[in-house]
């Protein structure tokens, strides 16, 4: 027993020992600001993702009740929920090995001898019966199993992120979805005024050859410019529902449960919510998938401490207590009282070619997740400058197209009283009216990409922060 205690006690002073590199974050890149986001600042350690929030500032409760079901319901964020609590199993299983893991047991067995294997002439059958609890230890005296233990929680952090970073992108991919069915049912809504506005000219051009003052060859480019503008319906009512089909799946439910609710048309958002972007530093610590990325890399370096733990014997404590005897009713008396301690040696560290391997393949691994993770830096850094940009922008082009619509409606209107009078020819008119019919799909297209590009830069901020400001026409700015 003495031995035992003094065994016990070099094992918790060796404890505190783990072989293998400790782990360093990686160095952050070092930038102050985004070039292309209009309002920089804001107290970014009161700012957190509001999902709920954030999607309610595009004044649409339809789009917000979708945002909720989807993250509630979609299968993907099962999935994803599926694996964070695998890895919660496994980190549990691993720190359980960490501790000693009891057994208990009993057999019974009966044999009949040989003649020259008995001892008596007269004993020809003996029987054993046995029972107890056995204890088993690996003494973790060079860290093995809690550099183990270090990775799975590493791991366990990484899959939590991982959770979080689709939670993002189905969010945005679901409002995506309902702005492109917006915008398309915008398009159809154009392609319909347009029709009704090309049969009002094809009606005046039948009225002036009627008259005698118009042309047949008038009459066929205005019939043949009306079927062409019909002939866009059809696209655009099937793309709407596909798009109506998409939005269901995403949200968890059958592809056309939706269409009920999403068949009435809704108005593009005029004004979105404005979100405080901060700075880089600020984007790179809220990203779940950078997050996820330094997990990963945390959980390599460990995992070279496991393989270099392998260069050092590994130590088992083995201890038993039981009950032996020869007849059932002797079991658990006083004579039949049993034990064992042991103490077993892995002597496998001597096959250090093959440790070294598994070591080099582990710090290669961990190279590997490096590089991973400064490339995954970088593209986000790309991802929230693109869209910064390109949000901006589209504002621009859209506030151009407004006025442009209305410059082209007041044009068509005199072209049609000026050929109406005979001022002008057909071929006027047709282009006034084709040159409004572009600008209408252009500007519904424009809007349609200024609500996806404000949604891109929701996905590149890693989500709403709170602090934002709702309704605002200039989507964004610094947090109050």
């Amino acid at each position: 027993m003495t031995r035992l205690v003094t065994l016990l006690t070099l094992a918790a002073l060796l404890s505190a020992c783990a072989v293998g590199p400790d782990y360093q974050p990686p160095e952050p890149i070092q930038l102050t600001r985004f070039d292309n986001d209009s309002a920089q600042g804001g107290d970014m350690q009161t700012l957190a993702r509001n999902e709920a929030r954030f999607w309610a500032g595009f004044d649409d409760p339809v789009l917000a009740r979708l945002i909720e079901q989807t993250l509630s319901g979609n299968q993907s964020l099962q999935a994803a929920l599926a694996r964070y609590q695998e890895a919660e199993a496994l980190l549990r299983g691993s720190r359980r090995e960490q501790l000693p893991s009891v057994t208990a047991g009993a057999s019974a067995a009966g044999q009949r001898l040989a003649e020259v294997e008995r001892t008596q002439p007269d004993r020809e059958r003996i029987e054993r019966y046995q029972a107890g609890v056995a204890l088993r230890w690996e003494l973790d005296l060079f860290g093995r199993l809690r550099r183990a233990t270090e990775a799975s929680e590493a791991e366990l952090a990484a899959a939590g992120a991982d959770r979080q970073s689709l939670q993002v992108a189905l969010a945005g991919q679901l409002a995506s979805s309902y702005f492109e069915l917006r915008g398309l049912q915008q398009q159809l809504r154009v392609a319909e005024e347009n029709v009704t506005l090309q049969q009002a000219s094809l009606d005046i051009v039948s009225a002036r050859l009627d008259a005698g003052r118009g042309t047949l060859f008038d009459q066929v480019r205005s019939r043949a410019q009306l079927d062409s503008t019909r002939a866009a319906i059809p696209v655009l009512r099937a793309d709407i529902g596909a798009a109506m089909h998409r939005i269901a799946v995403l949200t968890g439910q059958t592809p056309t449960a939706l269409v009920e609710l999403l068949e009435q048309p809704r108005n593009l958002p005029e004004t979105q919510p404005r979100i405080a972007a901060g700075t880089p530093g600020d984007v790179l610590r809220r990203r779940p998938d950078i997050r996820a990325a330094e997990r990963r890399l945390a959980a390599a370096n460990a995992r070279i401490g496991v393989a270099t733990a392998d260069l050092f014997p590994r130590f088992t404590l083995d201890g038993l207590i039981g009950s032996l005897a020869g007849g059932g009713s002797d079991l658990f008396t006083a004579g039949a009282q049993t034990g064992r301690v042991a103490l077993g040696i892995d002597w496998s560290f001597l096959d250090r070619a093959l440790v070294q391997s598994r070591i080099d393949a582990a710090d290669a691994r961990h190279t590997e997740l490096l590089a991973n993770y400064r490339q995954t830096v970088l593209s986000a850094l790309e991802e929230t400058e693109t869209w910064l940009l390109r949000y901006d922008h589209s504002q621009q082009r859209t506030a151009l197209l407004r006025r442009a619509t209305d410059a082209a409606t007041q044009a068509v209107n005199q072209a049609r009283e000026r050929y109406d009078q005979g001022f002008i020819g057909y071929f006027e008119l047709l282009s006034a009216e084709q040159e409004l019919t572009a600008v209408r799909d252009d500007l519904v297209q424009s809007q349609t990409a200024t609500a996806l590009a404000m949604v891109n830069v929701y996905k590149a901020l890693a989500g709403a922060p709170e602090g934002f400001m709702q309704n605002s026409s200039l989507g964004l700015a610094a947090a109050d």
